[in-house]
């Protein structure tokens, strides 16, 4: 039977351990072959129901224990498979694989701080495992210590040359860590070694994205999906990546979300049950609300407002977090919820059946195609309305989500969304905002003391393309003296971006780079800013609003989607639509006629704050009764014609 198990020949080495059990039922070399073999062959149940009969003949042996946790894992009982290696290693304190093992059961329960310790001592008992090294190395980036991550995944690759998926997941980290040649690097080398990693090429275009280099994280998020066609995170990607192309064709983007929801979305159509829901249109109603990002998060200060003004007589409040991070603002955030669920360890599956058992009313996607959603839960429809906001002005595409919130300003009701979402338009603005701090409190207009003006942008720079750059150069040529702020992580693309600049006769002495920074000290840098610089054609959204509120008037283009519209939207409704740009030309000489008068352009950076606070911007309660309005319709609607 080993003999034949060993030369791959699995069906007869099983009739053959089978002959022996029949004959003898205790034999345990028998039973724990059997067992592998089943376990080899995907069949988990049967390798459990052997392994166990080999526990219980031979329960002092560690690797009876250890086997047992593998059939475990496999099967997603994390908890018995966490207690089955524990046994094992009281049997055999020094036995490294169940260290190993341990860590990645523990990772997979989100006990984070264990698994370190798990694979710490699995690495400390075997130095010359690289495996050891390369969990250590994903544990440690999952709990934010990229530097030791980095570290762990090149004493993996040290030992393991050609090991693709170090060299990937280094990549990772140093993208996390904003060393964006490097992570490029890495990946092509992963890559290099193995040209069909689809997870690589996913990657790697997030960290050409991140450069500003669109046309290739493009190619490589079309690359993944080609080698990976069911590849739902790397098709999001691409469908986000459009909307920050310049020139892109809206309808390519629209076509792009219809082969989404009928690749991913419409296969799961068959698990959409009736709903039971009481049908009474004035009831009080459940309103679910699914996220990555309840902590300290773009996201949050637009979630605190409605959550925290939330009408708990009419409205009771589920959370479902897919926890990525865990801060003061998720303590925050959790406090007004009525309900809270960590979704992370629960597949689509039971996530959906979750949803139904809670009975929820409304289910509200916060992510669209961002990382981490989990946009295939609603293609399941496990509640009766769905709807999408937040993650950004647009559309998930999905048949299966009922309707999207926007507002007039981001759209109009003329336009073509892709799926087959109905926007309900909100009567101000589709954002309310609250920092979540006061602090710091505006500066003084720069200009004043530094004796030059300085323009700003501190959006993400893969928004940053050479029609911006276009626009931005003429601006510089017209007011003497002028600089350029702008965040950007490190990489070659600083230096592309100067010499594009220089092409336009900038000197390059008039431009500064700065890197991404805890929230203090970026919106700090906003005391070096007199004037904002809008991007095109994905405005800034976040960024704007935190511009605003550090006194620093924001100059836009309004462009052809709802992410190029999201100036228009904000200053519109800040009072300020003399701001907002119908043409190139018009950009350029708003920012230059704001500077015709610095004791003006001072007092407006005194108000701005004052200003945001008394505008829709801000009015949590006015906001929160807009949504509830929203969700009342949607809900009528249901009851009246479903």
């Amino acid at each position: 039977a080993r003999q034949r198990h060993q030369a791959g020949n699995l069906r007869e080495a099983e009739l053959i351990y089978r002959q022996i059990l029949a004959q003898q039922p205790e034999h345990v070399d028998a039973l724990r072959n059997l067992a592998m073999l089943a376990f080899q062959a995907g069949r988990n149940d049967i390798a459990l129901d052997l392994i166990r009969r080999v526990v219980a003949l031979k329960p002092n042996e560690a690797e009876a224990h250890y086997n047992l946790g593998n059939v475990l894992k496999e099967l997603r009982q994390f908890d018995d498979a966490i207690a089955a290696y524990r046994q094992a290693i009281v049997l055999d304190p020094n036995f490294a694989g169940a260290h190993n093992n341990l860590g990645l059961a523990l990772q997979a329960r989100q006990q984070i701080d264990e698994a370190i310790a798990a694979f710490r001592r699995a690495v400390g008992l075997r130095p010359d495992a690289a495996v050891a090294h390369y969990n250590l190395g994903i544990a440690l980036k999952d709990k934010g210590q990229f530097d030791e991550a980095i570290a762990a995944f090149r004493r993996a690759i040290a030992l393991r040359p050609n090991d693709a998926e170090a060299y990937g997941n280094l990549g990772n980290t140093l993208t996390a860590l904003g060393q964006l040649d490097e992570a490029i690097a890495a990946h092509r080398q992963a890559l290099a070694i193995n040209p069909n990693l689809a997870e690589v090429y996913n990657n790697l275009g997030n960290a050409l994205k991140n450069k500003g280099q669109l046309h290739e994280a493009l190619a490589a998020y079309q690359k993944a999906i080609a080698l990976k066609p069911d590849y739902v995170d790397a098709h999001s990607n691409l469908i986000y990546g459009l909307s920050y192309l310049p020139g892109c064709d809206p309808q390519v983007i629209v076509d792009e979300h219809r082969r989404w929801n009928l690749r991913h979305a419409e296969p799961l159509r068959k698990f959409s049950l009736p709903h039971s829901n009481d049908r009474d249109p004035d009831r009080p109603l459940r309103i679910g609300y699914v996220s990555a990002d309840f902590w300290n998060h773009a996201s949050g200060y637009f979630l605190d407002p409605l959550l925290r003004k939330h009408d708990h007589r009419q409205f009771e409040i589920f959370c479902y977090a897919q926890m990525v991070c865990c801060d003061w603002v998720t303590r925050r955030l959790q406090s007004y919820a009525d309900h809270w669920h960590d979704t992370r360890p629960w597949t689509d599956e039971q996530f959906a059946r979750r949803i139904r058992e809670d009975r929820i009313d409304i289910l509200v996607d916060l992510k669209l195609h961002t990382a981490d959603h989990r946009l295939l839960v609603f293609a399941r429809k496990p509640a009766p309305v769905q709807v999408s906001w937040l993650g950004y002005p647009g559309s998930s595409g999905l048949d299966a989500i009922d309707y999207r919130l926007t507002d007039h300003y981001l759209e109009n009701e003329t336009e073509n969304p892709p799926g087959r979402e109905r926007p309900i338009f909100l009567p101000d603005c589709f954002w309310c905002y609250d920092p979540l701090n006061s602090q710091p409190t505006p500066g003084a207009l720069p200009a004043l003391s530094a004796g030059h003006i300085t323009f700003g942008c501190l959006n993400n720079f893969c928004k940053i393309n050479d029609g911006v750059l276009n626009l931005w150069s003429k601006i510089l040529h017209q007011v003497q003296g002028s600089r350029l702020l702008v965040l950007s992580q490190h990489g070659d693309h600083r230096q592309r971006t100067l010499d594009r600049l220089s092409q336009d006769g900038i000197d390059r002495s008039r431009v500064e780079f700065i890197s991404t920074a805890p929230r203090q000290q970026y919106l700090e840098a906003y005391h070096r800013i007199d004037i904002g610089l809008d991007t095109l054609p994905y405005n800034g959204h976040t960024t704007s609003f935190d511009s605003l509120w550090m006194g620093v008037p924001v100059v836009t283009l309004s462009g052809d989607t709802p992410v190029g519209r999201a100036g228009r939207s904000i200053l519109s409704n800040l009072g300020m639509p003399e701001l907002i740009a119908s043409t190139p030309e018009q950009y350029v000489q708003i920012a230059i006629d704001l500077l015709k008068d610095l004791d003006r352009l001072a007092s407006l950076r005194r108000g701005m704050r004052a200003r945001m606070q008394a505008s829709p911007l801000m009015d949590a309660e006015r906001f929160a009764r807009n949504v509830e309005a929203a969700y009342r319709r949607m809900w009528r609607e249901f009851c009246e014609h479903k």
